[in-house]
């Protein structure tokens, strides 16, 4: 199991910029909370987070292979289906409210 990076911060900061320290989170970053330089708290992800890049920056990297190296590169014969598993995994069935 891969240790996280920790972060040690006052409750000051915490509250000066909660919107910054979830990103840090959201990066898997673990952030200790410190009062009077004492931990009072632990905040982490509630998910695991994966390596890996966004299908948006594959695309990115392929269009530059190609611009520089004059060809794209090629998906193995699972990319599609792969693709798709990780579009159904992620897919929320919508269910609009009952109205009264």
């Amino acid at each position: 199991m891969e240790r996280m990076a920790t972060v040690h911060m006052s409750e000051a900061e915490v509250a000066r910029d909660l919107h910054a320290v979830l990103a840090k989170v959201q990066q898997g970053f673990e952030v200790v909370i410190e009062q009077d330089h004492m931990p009072i708290a632990v905040l982490k992800s509630s998910v695991p987070v994966r390596p890996g890049r966004k299908l948006s920056d594959c695309i990115a990297l392929a269009k530059a292979y190609e611009t520089k190296l004059g060809f794209a590169p090629i998906p193995d014969e699972d990319f599609a289906k792969d693709v798709q598993e990780g579009i159904d995994s992620r897919r929320d069935s919508f269910e609009p409210p009952a109205w009264d």
